[in-house]
């Protein structure tokens, strides 16, 4: 008898508590730390989230045949590193957000200047996290590498700078706000372009997340390719869909403002290839992802579920 196919959400409920319980307790933080910054920095690690990087390592490393527990320093660095660039998104000077997670963003909460220093904090505590906790130290080293290069210049740092630059375009605004009449060349340059803004942006750390979980079960170079694939196509249909969500779905809905990306103009999938188009083009990504896991069997079952509800979520 064929047994049913998993959803993330019996996914989160099963491995979302020990998550939680891992994040806190990495979180505490020592006498020497001010306690308005403790308690910002716990206010953002800590808040509600679908915690789809921490659950990605931990997914990766059972897929591999490894233990999710060993996993779990590495799980805890990436959400920290979430973290921080979600406070540092949300400030004025970038996306100037005053919700997140149907909350105040940090900034709002607490101030700005905290806010830049709760950021500042959680990033160099990831890599604490990983340097104390994941053995052997060749692993430990490696994971760090691969988190640091994904968050850096040439990955969600770079992005996050073209996609700033994008917004001060008058070409791409123009694009984005009269959106109907975009030339062949043009449209193929622009999903060029916002491809790849986002595979550093949104994607670099989605990748990174699988690789570590790979490593620490230490996992041969054709399981790493595999992933690494899967993770390239979940990354840019997490992002497609991101998009369309902030054009149909509502701040109640999303916990965090919508039709935002309209009104800066910023360079978005609906408004090169359409609504129509955009999810199709999501649909092929997800088919792509679920197939690069092809080799894995029955062991990558919870990474297709994962795969699915990128696709299906709705916030």
């Amino acid at each position: 008898m064929k047994t049913a196919a998993l959803s993330f959400a019996e996914i989160l409920k099963s491995l979302g508590p020990t998550i939680e319980a891992a994040l806190d307790a990495r979180c505490q933080l020592g006498e020497g730390c001010p306690d308005r910054l403790r308690e910002a920095m716990r206010y953002s690690l800590l808040a509600p989230g679908k915690r789809i990087r921490p659950l990605l390592v931990l997914l990766a490393c059972e897929a591999c045949g490894g233990e999710i527990e060993a996993a779990m320093p590495a799980a805890c660095a990436v959400e920290m590193i979430h973290a921080y660039s979600l406070i540092h998104d949300d400030l004025p000077a970038m996306d100037d957000d005053d919700l997140r997670r149907g909350r105040p963003t940090c900034h709002k909460a607490f101030d700005e200047a905290t806010a830049i220093l709760a950021g500042d904090a959680l990033l160099p505590l990831a890599f604490e996290t990983i340097a104390q906790e994941i053995k052997p130290p060749e692993t430990a080293v490696a994971c760090s590498l691969a988190l640091a290069q994904a968050a850096g210049a040439c990955g969600m740092a770079g992005g996050q700078a073209d996609d700033v630059m994008a917004e001060k375009n008058d070409e791409l605004r123009m694009m984005n706000q009269e959106s109907g009449n975009i030339h062949h060349s043009s449209f193929t340059i622009h999903q060029s372009t916002l491809e790849s803004i986002h595979q550093r942006k949104t994607g670099a750390i989605i990748r990174a997340s699988l690789r570590m979980g790979a490593l620490v079960a230490r996992a041969d170079p054709l399981d790493l390719a595999a992933l690494d694939e899967y993770g390239r196509c979940i990354g840019l249909a997490f992002q497609i869909t991101d998009d369309l969500l902030d054009v149909q779905s509502t701040a109640g809905e999303m916990g965090k403002r919508t039709g935002k990306d309209a009104e800066r103009g910023k360079l978005t999938f609906p408004a090169i290839l359409g609504l129509d188009q955009s999810k199709q083009y999501a649909r092929q990504l997800v088919s792509e992802a679920r197939h690069a896991l092809a080799g894995f069997g029955p062991t990558a079952e919870k990474l297709r579920a994962l795969a699915q509800f990128v696709l299906e979520r709705n916030h």
